[in-house]
C-alpha cells in the first residue's frame, strides 16, 4: 500500500472542531482508498494562489515527504492545476485534491458497466473547468508561432463531446423505472436505506433483515447497493443498502452517480439514518444536505428518520439534540442498530408509512381455479379472513391492481 501525507489548509477564522472532523474524515477516505496515512500537515492561513499552503510550508512539506518517503500528498482543499502542478514539482511526488480522491475510491470499486461510465463523467466534468484555465495559461505563455492553442481549444472539445456521448449512454442504458415498476407488481414495497458515512447503515441493514453482511469502520463500504427483502405485519419490503453521503460531496458528484442513487430516488419509502453521537450543529447540517440531496430528485418518498446510536447517550441529551433538529427529522425513532433498541418500532413505523392498501370481502368460486386464485391472494397481498363453503368466502389486503384483478374473478356478494 502506498504511503501517503495527508494535507489541509484551514481558514484563520475557521471552527476548530469542524476543521479536526474534516480532517478525520479525510483519513477515513485515504484508509478507504488502501492508503497508508505516514504523516498529517496542516497550516492555518489564507489560501496561496501558487501552492494553496504558504511557500515555506511547502519546503516543510517536501522535507516530509522525503523524510517519511512518501508516493504521495492528498490535499483536502480543492486544487487548481497550476497549484497541483507546483506543489508536485516541490515535492516531487503526485499531488491530489480530496475530490479525486473520491474518484480514486469509485473507480477502483467500479464493477458494471454503467458505475465506469459515472466515474468517467465525474472525472471529465472535474476537469473541464480546469482545462479552460490551463488553456489560458498556456496560451499566454506560448504565443504565436509556438502556441498551442488549437491544440488546447480541440482537447476542451474533446471533453465536452465526451461528457455528451456518456449522458447519453446512461440515460438509454437506465432500465431503474421499469425496475421499479417490475418490483411493485410482485408485491413489494421499496426502502433504500440513506444518510453518511459511518452513520450505521449497513449496521441498521443487518439488523432489519437479520442477515450477516459487510460491517466494517471504513468509508465507503457500501458501494454498490445490496436489496434484501424484509417483511413486517405481512407486507413485503425491498430493503436496500445504497452509497453513503460524505461532507462538502460536489453536485457535479451527486448526478454523476446518480443510477447508483437511484435506489434512493425511485424508493417509496427513506430510511433517513442519523449518528445521534455526532455534535448537534454536525447533525443538523448533515440532515440538511441530505434533505439537499432528495429535494426534486425523489418522487413521492415518505422520509422515516432512524436516530441511531442512542445507547451511546443519555436520555436528557437525546432529547436536547431531538428538539433542535426536530424540523429536520420527519417521523423519527431513537434507535441502536447496535443493540436492537427500537428496532420493533421502526418496522412498525415503516409498516405504517408503507403505501395504502385497499382492503374489501369476496366471493370466489369453489373451483380449481379458485383454489389456484387463493393461493395466488396469499403471495400477493394479506389474508385476514377465509372461510370454505359452497364459496370461498376472503377478506383481504391489497394493492389496487390485485383487488382489480381478483374483482374480475370474484362472484357477486
Amino acid at each position: 500500500m502506498k504511503k501517503i501525507i495527508i494535507v489541509q489548509r484551514n481558514d484563520p477564522n475557521s471552527d476548530a472542531a469542524t476543521n479536526s472532523r474534516k480532517l478525520a474524515e479525510l483519513r477515513e477516505l485515504a484508509h478507504a482508498a488502501d492508503y497508508v496515512v505516514v504523516g498529517t500537515f496542516v497550516q492555518s492561513r489564507l489560501p496561496d494562489r501558487k501552492y494553496q499552503i504558504g511557500c515555506g510550508k511547502v519546503d516543510e512539506l517536501a522535507e516530509l515527504v522525503e523524510s517519511l518517503d512518501a508516493e504521495k500528498v492528498i490535499f483536502n482543499n480543492q486544487l487548481s492545476m497550476t497549484q497541483i502542478y507546483n506543489i508536485s514539482e516541490a515535492c516531487n511526488c503526485e499531488v491530489i485534491d480530496r475530490f479525486q480522491l473520491i474518484l480514486e475510491i469509485f473507480a477502483a470499486r467500479a464493477t458494471t458497466w454503467r458505475a465506469k461510465l459515472q466515474v468517467e463523467l465525474a472525472e471529465l466534468q472535474y476537469k473541464l473547468p480546469k482545462t479552460k484555465a490551463l488553456n489560458f495559461l498556456m496560451k499566454k505563455e506560448r504565443q504565436g508561432f509556438m502556441g498551442l492553442g488549437g491544440y488546447e481549444d480541440s482537447y476542451e472539445q474533446d471533453i465536452k463531446k465526451r461528457i455528451a456521448r456518456i449522458r447519453a449512454e446512461l440515460q438509454q442504458g437506465d432500465g431503474s423505472e421499469s425496475l421499479r415498476t417490475f418490483r411493485h407488481e410482485k408485491g413489494f414495497s421499496l426502502v433504500a436505506l440513506a444518510g453518511y458515512t459511518n452513520a450505521g447503515k449497513s449496521t441498521l441493514f443487518q439488523s432489519l433483515v437479520e442477515e450477516e453482511t459487510v460491517v466494517r469502520d471504513m468509508l465507503f463500504t457500501t458501494l454498490s447497493p445490496t436489496t434484501r427483502a424484509l417483511t413486517t405485519n405481512n407486507r413485503k419490503m425491498l430493503l436496500t443498502d445504497t452509497v453513503g453521503f460524505i461532507e462538502d460531496l460536489p453536485h457535479l458528484m451527486v448526478d454523476a452517480f446518480r443510477s447508483t442513487l437511484d435506489e434512493i430516488f425511485l424508493a417509496d419509502i427513506i430510511l433517513l439514518v442519523v449518528d445521534m453521537s455526532d455534535p448537534v450543529d454536525v447533525i443538523r447540517q448533515k440532515l440538511a444536505v441530505s434533505h439537499d440531496i432528495f429535494w426534486e430528485r425523489t418522487e413521492g418518498a415518505v422520509i422515516v428518520t432512524a436516530l441511531n446510536k442512542a445507547d451511546l447517550l443519555p436520555d436528557e441529551e437525546l432529547q436536547e439534540k431531538l428538539e433542535v433538529i426536530g424540523d429536520l427529522a420527519p417521523a423519527s425513532v431513537m434507535i441502536s442498530a447496535r443493540s436492537g433498541e427500537g428496532i420493533d418500532e421502526l418496522k412498525q413505523l415503516l409498516y405504517e408509512k408503507l403505501p395504502t392498501w385497499e382492503r374489501c370481502r369476496l366471493s370466489i368460486p369453489m373451483s380449481e381455479e379458485g383454489m389456484s386464485m387463493v393461493s395466488w391472494l396469499y403471495d400477493e397481498g394479506i389474508v385476514h379472513r377465509i372461510e370454505y363453503g359452497d364459496s370461498i368466502l376472503m377478506e383481504i389486503e391489497a394493492r389496487d391492481e390485485i383487488i382489480q384483478k381478483v374483482k374480475h374473478f370474484a362472484l357477486s356478494p
